[in-house]
């Protein structure tokens, strides 16, 4: 193993004058930060965590709780944390971490590039004798984030072993919004899920999504683009993904969120997440030397 760079031989490395440089972030963990004249944004290390968009003239648009613990190790609450080989708990082992294994790792910062003012950060990860410890394949992933006008998320997964591997993903976007109990997502109406919240039971949405109560729901064979109406903030928030065919839609509620050490009790009426998956029955199977890409983008339009 070589040594790891520092955040100023990092920054001499990769920035980008003007546009993008590599600085301490909270708990003086590495960030790339991003200001161009079409948005501003912010990429940890640790996680290849998205935790700030924030487009020219616009609001921000990710939550990032006030309690989010800044700690190798540790996952961070809010953002887009990338869950990676499963998703939730571990099916055949309760004490496997939760969501998986690559979103409390330190990524490597492979490139920071520009093009029409928009700032692309790619970050990688691999299998590891920690990796191995919970899940025997060999992989490895790139998240590149690019931070523009819309901010538009790749996930690509490469089996870098001798043997078939089926896993689920996610990229976890907790979505800021005015209060929770007022928005309504839509593009979901008759699509069947599984409510977490009911022993996942299969049920079929009816109407726009609404958030009157703990809410955990996997949306099955969704391809389509999802709007997230906010009239409080009075911002649609458009979703829309490629090789994903889940969604998630969560948000614990009031109750939730008191069990949640890293969420402040109030803060579950500010966030929802919305998020582009392949989970469940939809987990994904890639063969030796194949790859996987799964994107999302998100774009905000004015009500």
């Amino acid at each position: 193993m070589g040594t790891v760079p520092t955040i100023e031989e990092l920054d001499r490395r990769f920035a980008l004058a003007g546009l993008a440089h590599v600085v301490p972030g909270q708990g003086g963990l590495p960030k790339v930060r991003i200001t161009t004249p079409e948005a501003e944004g912010e990429m940890y290390l640790h996680g290849a965590q998205v935790t700030s968009w924030k487009p020219a003239g616009a609001e921000e648009v990710i939550f990032l709780s006030k309690h989010a613990q800044w700690h190798e190790g540790i996952a961070i609450r809010g953002g887009i944390p990338i869950c990676f080989p499963w998703f939730r708990a571990k099916a055949d082992d309760p004490k496997a971490p939760s969501h998986g294994l690559v979103r409390t790792k330190a990524w490597s910062l492979e490139s920071i590039t520009s093009e029409d003012d928009s700032v692309t950060v790619a970050m990688s990860t691999m299998s590891d004798d920690d990796t191995r410890k919970w899940w025997p394949a060999d992989f490895r992933l790139v998240h590149r984030a690019t931070f523009g006008p819309e901010l538009k998320l790749e996930l690509v997964v490469t089996n870098t072993g001798t043997a078939s591997l089926r896993f689920e993903e996610a990229l976890h976007t907790y979505h800021k919004v005015g209060q929770v109990k007022n928005i309504r997502i839509r593009g979901l109406e008759g699509v069947a899920y599984l409510d977490n919240t009911d022993s996942n039971r299969e049920k079929t949405q009816q109407g726009d999504v609404v958030i009157t109560k703990p809410t955990d729901n996997a949306y099955l064979d969704t391809q389509g683009e999802i709007e997230l109406v906010d009239g409080e903030m009075k911002r649609r928030i458009r979703i829309t993904k490629e090789n994903s065919r889940t969604t998630v839609v969560w948000n614990p509620g009031r109750e939730g969120a008191k069990s949640l050490s890293d969420l402040g009790n109030d803060e579950w009426q500010q966030m929802v997440c919305v998020e582009a998956s392949n989970v469940l029955r939809f987990a994904s199977d890639l063969a030796p030397a194949q790859q996987h890409t799964m994107q999302a983008t998100i774009r905000v339009d004015a009500l």
